[in-house]
């Protein structure tokens, strides 16, 4: 068996170590005789499961008491209509900061339900950055105010948090969630699809400060009722118990491998390798302006699509995977979340020199 580096945006790279204990814990978990797939979600093994998660997961991001953590399903996107679902409960207003493909679906949605102020857009570059803010726009009476800390297809992500006094932060952070450590205080809300940095698709983290809890219309459905999730433990109706059960492993093994402290380590070498070379390359180029450069998400381009595209070819010949941009941008994009390992990100600029040098490049450090 052969694995490759799979630079996939999502359903991304998992950890090996992960991978190869479900293998063992497939057919029987813990001496239970049966795999986490068929076990009820009521029964005391998966009870045990969605607990170590939490503990976990509040351990490692040092989640205060006040804030609650829920696994529900619908990923991010579900989330776009459930925080104004239960938060939209006031003014009736919501302020945005607009960097790309994901805010635009959060703002279409929220729409639906109060009245949107966009604060500031990076639409005019293109989303090649994050827009600068000026508190001075920023709607006093906002229910609250949304952003997306990193933008996957776009290659961005925010450096400093915005401070938005007592209205409420909601942060899409699907794609940059356990990169590093934060300060969950800041924020009233933090959503994460789990395809990225999690687990496997299926399950969604929500952690949500309790005074944000129990404002829903009476009108609002059950399951998008943040009450009834925090009520039943996530487990009103039957949860993605296999996608819970690998985001616990992952869970774990970012604990024994230095947790975000040594997240972030490790995510800023990786980074810093292909930046490096991208800054130094005749043949290829990030678009991305240097100060708001993701370390999850490197898009980078020949600007010749031929050439984008016999480049993809080869690289996937070499064992490189899924590295053709988002379908909107074209060019390239190397995602390299927290399972992804440097050799893998030293193997993809290995690959991009001999490359470079084939089609005429000169340079090659």
């Amino acid at each position: 068996m052969t694995r490759v580096y799979n630079f996939s945006a999502g359903p991304a790279i998992l950890p090996e170590e992960v991978l190869q204990k479900a293998a063992q814990e497939m057919l029987d978990y813990k001496g239970s005789g049966m795999s986490v797939m068929e076990m009820s979600h009521r029964g005391k093994e998966f009870k045990q499961i969605i607990e170590a998660a939490e503990a976990n997961l509040r351990d490692l991001m040092n989640i205060p008491e006040n804030y609650k953590v829920l696994f529900l399903q619908g990923g991010a996107s579900l989330q776009f209509a459930m925080v104004p679902l239960n938060l939209m409960r006031k003014s009736k207003k919501a302020d945005f900061v607009h960097t790309g493909q994901w805010t635009k679906k959060a703002i279409a949605e929220a729409k639906k339900f109060g009245e949107i102020n966009i604060v500031a857009s990076s639409e005019g570059d293109n989303f090649t950055c994050i827009p600068e803010l000026d508190p001075a726009t920023f709607s006093k009476d906002a229910d609250y105010f949304h952003i997306a800390t990193n933008n996957t297809i776009y290659g961005t992500a925010y450096n400093d948090i915005p401070q938005t006094g007592d209205v409420p932060l909601v942060a899409d952070m699907s794609s940059n969630i356990l990169s590093e450590p934060i300060d969950v205080s800041k924020f009233g809300v933090i959503f994460a699809g789990a395809q990225k940095n999690i687990g496997p698709a299926g399950v969604t983290i929500v952690i949500i400060r309790e005074d944000l809890v129990g404002g829903a219309a009476e009108d609002v459905p059950s399951l998008l009722n943040y009450q009834t999730q925090v009520d039943n433990g996530s487990l009103y109706n039957t949860p993605p118990c296999y996608s819970i059960y690998i985001a616990g492993l992952v869970f774990e093994w970012i604990k024994q491998n230095g947790g975000l402290i040594g997240m972030q380590k490790s995510n800023k070498e990786k980074a810093q390798i292909l930046y490096d070379y991208l800054d130094c390359s005749t043949l290829f180029s990030s678009p991305v302006q240097k100060t708001s450069r993701s370390m999850m998400n490197v898009p980078f381009v020949t600007g010749n699509k031929e050439l984008d595209a016999e480049f993809i070819e080869q690289s996937s010949q070499r064992g490189l995977k899924t590295l053709k941009g988002h379908r909107t941008i074209g060019g390239m994009r190397a995602s390299i979340y927290n399972a992804m390992p440097i050799a893998g990100v030293k193997a993809l600029v290995s690959f991009m020199k001999e490359f470079e040098t084939n089609k005429g490049g000169g340079n090659n450090v």
